[in-house]
Formats: C-alpha cells, sequence, structure tokens
C-alpha cells in the first residue's frame, strides 16, 4: 500500500550575497528600489514539499507515490526521483511551463529576499486522485490552490484517510475554506506560527480544533511538539541533532516520519519520535534532500533519544 503525497515538486536556487543589503539599500529610495547584488556562490537544490516528503519516505522505505505537476525543466530532477527509486506514476509535466521554483538570496546575516515562480504547480488540478491505487493514507501539503481543493475532496469521497498540512498556501485559504478542508481531513499538521494563523482565522482555538480531527499535530522547532489526540496532549521532545546546518525541509522530514508510524498503527508518541528524529537527521545537512542516512542510522539516532527521554523521565519522577 502507497502514501500518497500531494503537493509541489520544485527548485530551490540559492544565492550568497557576502555583505549586508542594508549597506545597499538606501531607506530614503525604497519607493524607487533598483539594486543589483553580487552573488558569486550559487547552489541548485530539490525541493518541493512533496519532493521533500517523499525523499524522506524512500529512506523508511515507506513506500511514497507522489502526485505533482511540474514543467519542461524537469528532467534534472527526473532524473534524481529516479536514481533515488521514487515513483513518478503521478508526475504530470504541463507543456509550455517551468517547475515550481524559488530564488533565495542570503546575506551574511541570514537575511532573505525570495522570489517563487509557481509555474507548473498551478495545474496541480490536472492531476486527480481517482487514478491512484492501493492508497492507504495521503498528505494534502502546500500545492497549487484548485488541486488542494480538488485532492481533498477526492481523498474524502473515495474514503483515503488525509493529512491536512496548509503550510505556506495558508495564505491563499479564508476561514471558511481552512474549515471546509479540516472538516474532510483526519489529521491536521501545522508549525506554531500556522496554529496561530489558523486560529485567528477560523475563530476556534487548538482544543476546538483538535475535536475536528483524529489528530493536531503542532511543531515547535527546537522545543519539540505537541499532538493532540485521543483527548490527550502528547508532548514530544525534540531529538538533537550532531550538528545545526540548514533548517530547509526539517517540517517536511517530520512529517515523513509521523506518515511512516501513522501507516504502520503505532501510538502517538512513537510516531512523533520517529518524526523528531527525521528531522533531527535532516537540519545536519543542507537543502531537503542531501542527508543519506541508512536504516540502521535511523535506528541508532531514534534508539539513542529514546535512551535519553527514558533517563530524563526517570530522573524527573526520583
Amino acid at each position: 500500500m502507497h502514501i500518497l503525497i500531494c503537493g509541489s515538486l520544485a527548485y530551490d536556487t540559492i544565492m550568497v550575497f557576502q555583505d549586508q543589503f542594508k549597506n545597499h539599500i538606501l531607506p530614503d529610495k525604497i519607493h524607487k528600489l533598483s539594486v543589483a547584488f553580487y552573488v558569486p556562490e550559487m547552489r541548485r537544490e530539490f525541493g518541493g514539499t512533496a519532493g521533500n516528503i517523499a525523499y524522506n519516505l524512500q529512506l523508511l522505505e515507506g513506500n511514497p507515490l507522489i502526485m505533482a505537476t511540474v514543467g519542461e525543466d524537469f528532467t534534472p530532477y527526473a532524473k534524481w526521483l529516479e536514481q533515488n527509486q521514487l515513483n513518478q506514476a503521478h508526475v504530470k509535466s504541463i507543456d509550455h511551463s517551468f517547475t515550481a521554483q524559488a530564488f533565495i538570496t542570503t546575506d551574511t546575516e541570514d537575511n532573505q529576499i525570495t522570489a517563487f515562480h509557481p509555474g507548473a504547480m498551478v495545474e496541480s488540478h490536472q492531476n486527480s486522485v481517482k487514478n491512484t491505487q492501493d492508497v492507504s493514507l495521503a498528505i494534502i501539503a502546500p500545492d497549487g490552490r484548485d488541486g488542494m481543493f480538488q485532492h481533498a475532496r477526492e481523498c474524502f469521497e473515495a474514503g483515503i484517510p488525509f493529512m491536512f498540512d496548509p503550510g505556506q498556501g495558508l495564505p491563499m485559504f479564508n476561514g471558511e475554506e481552512l474549515l471546509h478542508f479540516i472538516n474532510m481531513a483526519d489529521y491536521l499538521a501545522v508549525n506554531d506560527y500556522e496554529s496561530q494563523v489558523i486560529q485567528d482565522k477560523t475563530g476556534l482555538n487548538l482544543e476546538q480544533l483538535a475535536a475536528k480531527v483524529k489528530a493536531l499535530i503542532v511543531t515547535l522547532g527546537a522545543n519539540g511538539s505537541q499532538i493532540y489526540a485521543d483527548g490527550q496532549l502528547f508532548e514530544i521532545p525534540c531529538v538533537n541533532a550532531d550538528k545545526i546546518v540548514d533548517p530547509t525541509g526539517c517540517g517536511d522530514a517530520y512529517r515523513a516520519g509521523l506518515l511512516y508510524g501513522m501507516v504502520r498503527g503505532w501510538d502517538w508518541p512513537t510516531c512523533g519520535r520517529l518524526a523528531s528524529t527525521m528531522g533531527a537527521i535532516k537540519i545536519a545537512s543542507r537543502g531537503g534532500q542531501n542527508h543519506r542516512p541508512t536504516r540502521e542510522e535511523i535506528e541508532n539516532v531514534y534508539s539513542h533519544a529514546l535512551v535519553k527521554e527514558v533517563a530524563a523521565k526517570e530522573k524527573l519522577t526520583q
């Protein structure tokens, strides 16, 4: 059985300006801004929510199935997916378009200027969940607006349980539309900032939102995560990373671990621990898909984190 990943496949072009933006932007001239930054350092990463989640699931041998729309420039990414044995049966190429891509310029203080071109992503509704087979669980991640609505509805009508992960797509939806998604979804996953945005837009607090789904997952960065499920609040501790290099894609890695445990019927604390483990492994590498741990290495990080968690709990009870 597959885990269906509905979301974006995108290129991330990251450039480093070896100075500070503020030294080259005149405050009294921002009404007529015209600047150019010399960026001798540049890299291009494979990204997008669907790509990142599927990549991490594949590391866990979780049988992911990507559903996304891409452009005519997708060949390098397609080769990458093939190298990593990721199923491309529902990756649809759109003529006369580019694959979604972000152009990110970062200065020496980690300030960023980003331009995002959605490209073929806006045609995500051209893919249909009805054309898939053997799907036991799905996630609706940030994608084209019409496609997100369609894929959520198709999962709901087909009886496929799915996680709604609005992420950076949140600004596209008003409160009524978000509630429409949540009423169809079985699970809702957000970070702490997104959770506040959803509360503001819907007028519901976290407990009220949690009552509408089987589980509400809120990630808190270095403070771990919280899972509201079965009438309880499960506090999931953060797993310490070997080093902190780049948080890009950590949320996607977390969701991959969560989905892997969910489809196997694990309890929520166990799902959360694996999710945190995947996030900790990812943050030690640049980009969303450059970490390559073996299953054994993932298990070792998980086991070590669990031992530390148990020891901490025992210390508290002494």
